[in-house]
C-alpha cells in the first residue's frame, strides 16, 4: 500500500465513526481526500475503556526534534505483517497493546517499475467507507515533557484483484463487524492469535478503482470495480 489516504466530510465517512462509538474526540476530525505518509490522520484507539478519536502522524517511528517529534529516518507508514511478532520489530509491542483504526473513504495506490511510477490509483467504498487496521504509538520527549501520536497501516500479501493495481502489498481492511472491531480495540487482548485470520488479503467490501494521472492533479483516466470476496 502507498502514502495516501482519502478521508474526505463524506456521509459513509461520518456513519461510520457514529458506528464506531466513539465517547471522546480529544481532537476535531481530519477530512481530507489526500493524506499523506508523515501528515496528520484521525484514529480511532480505546484506553482504559474509552473509545477515543486522536489526531497522529501518520509515520509510527517518531524522534525527538528541537521542540517536538518529527518522522525518524526509518520508513514506517505501514506496518508488514510479517514483521508483527518478531521481537523488537517496530510494530511489536504495538500490535499486543495498541491497535487503531482508521476510518476512511478509500486509499490510494501507485505501481512502480524499476524505482518508477508506472500507474496511480484511488481505491473508494462503493457504499459507505472503509476502516484500516493499523497500530499506534505515544511518545514523550524526555528533555521537553512534548508528547506526540504516531501511527500505521497493518500492509498484508497483495490481493489477487488488486495485482494488476499494486503487486507488492495490500491493506488491512476490516470488515464493519462491530464485535470484531471491539475486539481489535480492546487493550486488554494482548495476546494477538485471534487476529491471525485478518492477515491474509480480503476485500470486505465493494470498491470503485479509478485510475488516475498523478494525486496532484487527480484527473481521471478511466475507473473500474472491484468486488467483495
Amino acid at each position: 500500500m502507498c502514502g495516501r489516504l482519502n478521508v474526505i466530510d463524506d456521509p459513509g465517512v461520518r456513519e461510520l465513526c457514529e458506528g464506531l462509538q466513539i465517547q471522546l474526540f480529544s481532537d476535531s476530525p481530519i477530512f481530507s481526500r489526500f493524506i499523506r505518509a508523515t501528515n496528520q490522520v484521525s484514529i480511532v484507539r480505546q484506553i482504559d475503556g474509552v473509545r477515543r478519536m486522536d489526531n497522529a502522524t501518520w509515520w509510527l517511528l517518531l524522534e525527538p526534534s528541537v521542540t517536538d517529534f518529527k518522522p525518524s529516518k526509518y520508513t514506517s507508514f505501514n506496518t508488514r505483517y510479517d514483521k508483527l511478532n518478531v521481537k523488537g520489530s517496530a510494530g511489536y509491542q504495538a500490535y499486543r497493546h495498541s491497535r487503531c483504526v482508521i476510518p476512511a473513504k478509500g486509499f490510494g495506490e501507485t505501481e512502480y517499475v524499476n524505482n518508477k511510477p508506472l500507474h496511480y490509483h484511488d481505491l473508494v467504498a462503493k457504499d459507505g467507507a472503509i476502516l484500516l487496521g493499523g497500530l499506534c504509538r505515544e511518545w514523550i520527549n524526555k528533555d521537553t515533557g512534548e508528547t506526540a501520536l504516531s501511527c500505521s497501516v497493518i500492509t498484508l500479501p497483495p490481493h489477487p484483484k488488486l495485482m494488476h493495481i499494486h503487486s507488492k502489498a495490500s491493506p488491512l481492511l476490516l470488515p464493519l463487524d462491530m464485535a470484531l472491531v471491539s475486539l481489535w480495540l480492546d487493550e486488554s487482548i494482548t495476546d494477538p492469535i485471534e487476529f491471525e485470520p485478518l492477515l491474509q488479503p480480503h476485500i470486505p467490501y465493494d470498491l470503485v478503482a479509478t485510475k488516475i494521472d498523478k494525486p496532484s492533479t487527480y484527473n481521471f483516466l478511466g475507473s473500474e470495480a472491484i468486488c467483495a470476496d
